[in-house]
């Protein structure tokens, strides 16, 4: 094994023992991972044993001939304050200072999680996007464009596999891109080899304790990297580019307009990346100006899609040519969950646009919608992050006078709507809903039904060449696990019309 730090690793943690808390989607790779490693796991979760991931989780790792302990309920950190283990694996919405973990690093435990771990073993250079909005398409633009450079990429983070199981495969001449969020960046002492910061606006606070939490996370992505490292900060955001005063490598700045790009000063050392005069997306450094493509070539739709354009080649300058920008800026189609487009049904044509767990990304969406002079019918609803509504109302009525809402968050869309119309009318169909769960089996039925409602309503209102686009506006929480959860039950319903 030519990794010695992952030898090292390996072999310490053989007989050890591993608290894993959380049983989600990114630590069942790791429980599985950690027992093939001789590890005694124990996995932690607030859930009860009869909620169905529980359950699903225990029937596949008995299945699989996994044999770990397990504690589980309202109770369920009591075991993690009494008991010894070597390891201990947080969830990302955890703090270090939960006073479990403060008593497991007093016992003498190691503290990490997942994805830390796993960034301090890899090999490989590491890419890593976080960010208020525009990660994950960013994300998936780094990967493609190293992709068609011929590098062998390894995505993860938010999207994609989790990674920690596979670094035994990774090799030093591999590329490595992650998503990443705030949860996973908060109280993180690893930074990537290259960041990129697309945008901070207020989010998340229902969980961090105020916005300079959220702005401070964000910065662990850049903050501890060598003078090796790369950052690249939006200058069209105040707050990004404040960062740069806390990087130690190089920093890359973006933004649509080249003034504003610029703002950083004038010299040869700095590279900037912006549309010219002529609408071109181009690189200045001190080696002098490329353009890279005619923004009207990029297949996908939207302002921000170009700043995602200008983040991303930023980011690989010095590993991507030119060509393998442009053929992947004419046929990268998207990712999933985002605009995407469905199908037409008598001359509406639907598009699912799930990820949009924000006002900024439903506004973002709008607008996308909007510079294509798209008009039509808005299903929207979610659960509140205590965020920023203001715009959000004049962006959906630029598209869309006839808004269908399904979730928690429905008095302040309401309000927003109400507040901003200016005069123009508009009409709401509001879905009354409770606290079922798309995924308990008891309750699955009803949440279905409500779309079913929902898109019912649409084609009742559509007219033959608009648009019906689900953007939520708010996180998937109230119904949902997670957002591709809803975006993949829509795209269904959607497919099951005759």
């Amino acid at each position: 094994m030519s990794n010695l730090k992952l030898k090292n690793f390996i072999d310490g943690i053989n007989g050890k023992s591993a608290a894993v808390i959380g049983v989600g989607i990114s630590n069942r790779p790791l429980i599985r991972w950690l027992t093939k490693l001789g590890v005694t796991v124990t996995a932690f979760d607030r859930l009860e044993a009869d909620d169905p991931s529980i359950s699903k989780a225990k029937a596949d790792f008995e299945a699989e001939g996994i044999n770990i302990n397990w504690s589980l309920g309202r109770d369920y950190l009591d075991q993690l304050m009494n008991s010894d283990f070597d390891y201990v694996f947080k969830t990302p919405k955890m703090r270090y200072t939960e006073p479990a973990l403060v008593a497991a690093r007093n016992n003498g435990s190691i503290l990490t999680t997942e994805m830390e771990l796993f960034m301090n073993l890899c090999p490989a250079n590491i890419f890593a996007i976080t960010g208020s909005d525009g990660k994950t398409t960013t994300t998936t633009l780094v990967s493609e464009l190293l992709k068609a450079q011929g590098y062998n990429v390894y995505i993860g983070g938010n999207i994609g596999t989790p990674l920690l199981d596979q670094v035994q495969d990774i090799k030093e001449d591999d590329m490595v891109v992650l998503e990443l969020s705030s949860f996973q960046l908060l109280d993180c002492v690893t930074s990537a080899d290259v960041a990129i910061v697309t945008n901070v606006t207020p989010n998340h606070l229902d969980f961090h304790k105020d916005y300079n939490e959220y702005i401070d996370a964000k910065t662990n992505v850049f903050k501890y990297q060598s003078p090796l490292g790369r950052v690249v900060l939006n200058s069209a955001c105040d707050i990004t580019y404040k960062m740069k005063e806390l990087a130690r490598g190089s920093i890359s700045y973006f933004a649509l307009d080249e003034a504003v790009a610029r703002r950083a000063g004038e010299s040869s050392l700095k590279t900037y990346a912006y549309l010219d005069a002529d609408g071109f997306l181009t690189i200045e450094d001190g080696m002098g100006k490329t353009r890279l493509i005619d923004e009207k070539e990029i297949l996908i739709p939207g302002k921000h899609n170009v700043e995602n354009y200008l983040a991303a080649a930023l980011a690989v300058q010095g590993y991507v040519d030119t060509e393998a920008f442009v053929k992947v800026a004419k046929n990268f189609k998207g990712v999933a969950h985002r605009i995407e487009f469905i199908r037409e049904i008598d001359g509406v044509k639907y598009y699912n646009s799930s990820i949009d767990t924000s006002p900024n990304r439903t506004i973002n969406t709008m607008n996308a919608l909007h510079s294509r002079d798209q008009k039509g019918v808005l299903i929207c609803g979610g659960a509140d992050k205590k965020c920023d509504y203001t715009g959000l109302g004049d962006a959906i009525l630029n598209v869309s006078d006839r808004i269908i809402i399904y979730g928690t968050n429905a008095c302040f869309v309401k309000d927003i709507l109400a507040k901003e119309a200016n005069g123009r009318s508009y009409e709401v169909f509001e879905i009354e809903g409770g606290d079922e769960v798309y995924e308990f089996p008891e309750s699955k039925e009803i949440v279905v039904q409500k779309y079913v409602e929902a898109l019912k309503k649409a084609r009742e209102w559509a007219k033959e060449g608009e648009i019906v686009i689900m953007s939520n506006i708010g996180t998937s929480y109230d119904h949902f696990r997670h957002f591709e959860h809803r975006g993949d039950m829509f795209r269904d319903l959607v497919n099951s019309i005759i």
